[in-house]
């Protein structure tokens, strides 16, 4: 295996033994095999489209194939096998209907032989691709997909589709297969930003217009006596079930991690079930589990392999799979997924242990903000925010993470944090305060709710008539894993300049591909507290 794309890979390198998310060599193997077929299946099924014919099903397929080899989804050896035998068939049954005019063997070869797929997967991983810098870009596009896939199956979920995205998901998967050069790579890595920011909307819509607008909510931190169900990762239509199905059961419901947000939807509110937020970030589900005494839920990333402590209460959904692990099957005919199984399950086990007290205070996206855009509009002008300091991302396990905390605590007090997705989780309990009832910590939601700041961007530079980077935003952002790599690429593709990105930089990111990001946008790796403040709040620039 040679695994580099999230940013805890070993050694800042890669991963070559076993994956640092727990993940086997062979799985490792197996998802590269499986992207290797998905690219296939993308070419011929473009040239199908080309004849006039579609199937919404193949696109899916596609989609939810590459939101499956994210960081943290999916462990299970037998399920990338069962995938890579129906992507084959699937691929050899669009074959039938086409003219190819390109060899390849992502096109072209086939095995029902657990042997020979193993050993075929050993032989298609990212160390194929020789040049490094053509590696590198095809990486960096590839990544970029596996987010916007991630996005956009959340909103078909919902019923939002659009075919210029699936559409160019699969040109995009093509074009790793073809001989590109590095600045056609280049143009499609751009393009993949342009059209990630066209994703993020569309789930925006879907969430939304589902679920109505986030609307700013205290968060209960704390726990009641009741046995509870702990749903953990990003999908609202799965929590939107089961708070349906829990009702009356004398079961409450908590959310964990990236599903903090759901708490400031309007049509989650009326359930009286719905308890709160129990536990902080992803990579602490080792003991946060363990102390919740009941079932989790997991519905997408980020799974951290299970303790045998708590391994039998939880279930996976979807995507999500892990070996052993129960399994939660998907909709079918139009019907609502089953949840009795689990539900029963945490009728028999004891209330959560508390963990923590208090509130928090959520539920900023951009209609919000909009609506208040004047009484910011007068804090700025006033002098009493002198700048809007972008922090979103991910959090990670590793102590260096700890600079983001530090980050948070050594800003000015003039200073307001713009924030989605799991990072927030470094300082959205310090408690900084607010300027004039405007919170300094403004959490817009998930990473699945990014767009919200590029809304508030834009109205900003609206209202103040200018640019995108001559406003008081400056951007200091994490990743971890690939949805994060996706908004980078949208910031990028609206011509934001001069983002800080760390912990690390991607190991995948070539030296030459590195300084053309540079000398065009201004990247920046962070260092220390003291040196990135002066940089980002003082303008001084980098010795």
């Amino acid at each position: 295996m040679y695994c580099y794309q999230c940013q805890e890979t070993n050694k800042g390198q890669g991963c070559t033994v076993a994956g640092v998310c727990g993940k086997k060599a062979e799985v490792a193997e197996l998802m590269d095999l499986y992207i290797h077929i998905l690219r296939g299946i993308s070419f011929c099924n473009l040239q199908m489209k080309k004849s006039g014919k579609s199937n919404d099903k193949i696109d899916k397929f596609i989609v939810n194939g590459l939101f499956s080899t994210i960081t943290n989804v999916n462990f299970d050896k037998q399920y990338f096998l069962n995938k890579i035998g129906e992507a084959l068939e699937l691929r050899n049954e669009i074959k039938k209907d086409i003219t190819l005019n390109m060899k390849n063997d992502a096109i072209d070869w086939y095995s029902k032989n657990e042997e020979e797929i193993m050993e075929k997967a050993k032989q298609v991983g990212v160390m194929r691709t020789k040049n490094e810098d053509i590696r590198s870009l095809k990486e960096l596009l590839t990544y970029g997909l596996k987010g916007m896939s991630a996005y956009y199956h959340h909103a078909y979920i919902l019923g939002e589709e659009d075919n210029e995205i699936t559409n160019f998901i699969q040109e995009a998967l093509s074009a790793t297969l073809e001989d590109k050069t590095a600045d056609e790579l280049t143009q499609m890595v751009l393009k993949c930003g342009k059209v990630g920011v066209k994703t993020l909307a569309l789930l925006d819509k879907a969430n939304s217009g589902t679920y109505g607008h986030p609307e700013p909510t205290n968060v209960n931190l704390g726990v009641r006596d009741n046995p509870g169900i702990l749903i953990s990762g990003h999908d609202l239509k799965d929590l939107d079930e089961l708070l349906k199905q829990t009702e009356l059961t004398g079961v409450d419901v908590y959310t964990h991690g990236e599903m903090l947000p759901a708490n400031a939807y309007p049509a989650f509110k009326k359930y009286k079930h719905f308890v709160g937020n129990y536990g902080n970030s992803w990579w602490h589900q080792k003991e946060e589990f363990e102390k919740f005494n009941g079932p989790i839920l997991m519905t997408t990333n980020c799974l951290v392999p299970p303790k045998d402590s708590y391994r039998d209460r939880v279930y996976t959904t979807d995507v999500v799979g892990f070996e052993g692990l129960k399994h939660i099957p998907n909709r079918e005919n139009g019907k609502s997924k089953d949840f009795s199984e689990i539900i029963n399950h945490a009728k028999k086990c004891k209330s959560p242990e508390k963990i923590e007290n208090g509130q928090i205070t959520i539920g900023f996206a951009h209609n919000t903000l909009v609506g208040v855009s004047d009484k910011i509009l007068e804090a700025v002008n006033a002098g009493k925010i002198k700048k809007f300091v972008v922090m979103a991302g991910c959090d990670g396990r590793y102590k260096e993470r700890d600079y983001y905390s530090e980050f948070a605590k050594n800003l000015p007090n003039d200073t307001v944090i713009l924030t989605a997705g799991c990072a927030k989780y470094r300082y959205n309990k310090l408690g900084l305060g607010d300027i004039n009832g405007i919170p300094r910590v403004i959490d817009a939601g998930q990473c699945n709710d990014s767009y919200s700041l590029v809304v508030i961007a834009k109205k900003l530079a609206e209202t103040l008539e200018v640019g995108i980077n001559d406003l008081p935003i400056i951007y200091n952002i994490a990743w971890y894993e690939q949805k994060a790599v996706l908004v980078f690429l949208a910031l990028l593709s609206l011509g934001v300049k001069n983002i800080m990105i760390g912990p690390t930089l991607p190991a995948f990111i070539s030296p030459n591909v590195l300084n053309v990001l540079v000398e065009k946008f201004n990247i920046m790796p962070n260092s220390t507290v003291e040196q990135d403040m002066n940089i980002l709040i003082e303008g001084i620039p980098a010795s």
